[in-house]
């Protein structure tokens, strides 16, 4: 049997357990090239109806896939999609090679955090393995390489994992041949704690004197940081300083009271000290030039 038609195959009763796939080259990579000019944004096979969208192709239906590999000659193994779905797939990927032993390292953090690791679904790849797990729907969780600990990546959110029965080019996928009836099992609390991005500093409103009554405008200024839509943030921030320390020159608010407040109210919609701290310096210069 050929790597094309073993992987269709696999593909297919994956696919028929309920996981969205798609097909890969023997580089792990989506197989099919993208139909779109470079810098073009789409949102995969459902909005404009051509393959090419790697994760982005990853389906259930058998005919869709069928016509997805026939589209990819080349294929070797197919995709498995995270983080989507009623019961989205989490990956943690394992390796073990050049002197660092991921599975070492995740036993580690089970020890140190309290939790168990499940006999959940293992794949075997030719540098360590995979787990498999469900997590919660509709929560984004972030791919990671090493983020988690040396040797430990994440597929989360528009990832993948190469699913077993595929063939890369430093060898073939397989089922952990120790799992006679292999499940999907829950990720646990504590894992997936860690594998979540650190919330969001909650936004305090900052204590600051008030020269000539500029209190209030400061209090002004600084909710036009903390209410700007994603996207707008920074320009926000850079107008309200302006604005703030033009007050400053005009001797209505002190200067450490408007860095304190527009870094605080920065930091609490997601913007880094660093990159506020730039952007009202920023322009503070505008004001004084």
């Amino acid at each position: 049997m050929s790597n094309w038609q073993n992987a269709l195959d696999n593909a297919l009763e994956a696919a028929a357990r309920g996981f969205a796939v798609f097909p890969l080259s023997r580089n792990k990579v989506p197989a099919i090239p993208s139909p779109h000019d470079k810098g073009h944004r789409c949102g995969g096979l459902q909005e404009c109806g051509a393959f090419g969208h790697g994760v982005g192709d990853a389906s259930t239906d058998p005919d869709t896939i069928r016509a997805g590999f026939d589209q990819a000659p080349h294929a070797a193994g197919y995709g498995i999609a995270c983080g989507a779905g009623p019961t989205p797939l989490v990956g943690v990927d394992l390796d073990r090679k050049n002197g660092i032993d991921g599975c070492a390292h995740l036993n580690q953090l089970a020890a140190r955090h309290g939790f168990t690791i499940p006999r959940t679904v293992t794949v075997r790849t030719p540098s360590g393995f995979h787990l498999w797990f469900t997590g919660p729907a509709g929560m984004h969780i972030p791919n990671s390489v090493g983020r988690l600990a040396p040797g430990i990546d994440v597929r989360g959110t528009r990832g993948y994992l190469v699913g077993p029965g595929s063939v890369g080019k430093n060898g073939a996928y397989t089922i952990h041949p120790g799992l006679t009836e292999p499940t999907v099992y829950p990720i646990p609390e504590q894992l997936l704690q860690l594998l979540l991005p650190p919330p969001a500093p909650k936004f305090r409103q900052p204590i600051h004197r008030a020269v000539h009554g500029g209190g209030r405008v400061l209090d002004g200024l600084v909710r036009v940081v903390v209410t700007a839509p994603e996207g707008t943030r920074n320009d926000r921030l850079f107008w309200a300083a302006a604005k703030a320390w033009a007050h400053v020159r005009d001797g209505h608010l002190a200067a450490g009271d408007v860095e304190a407040a527009l870094v605080t109210a920065a930091a609490g919609v997601g913007l880094g000290e660093g990159e506020a701290k730039r952007t009202i310096a920023s322009a503070q210069k505008g004001v004084h030039a």
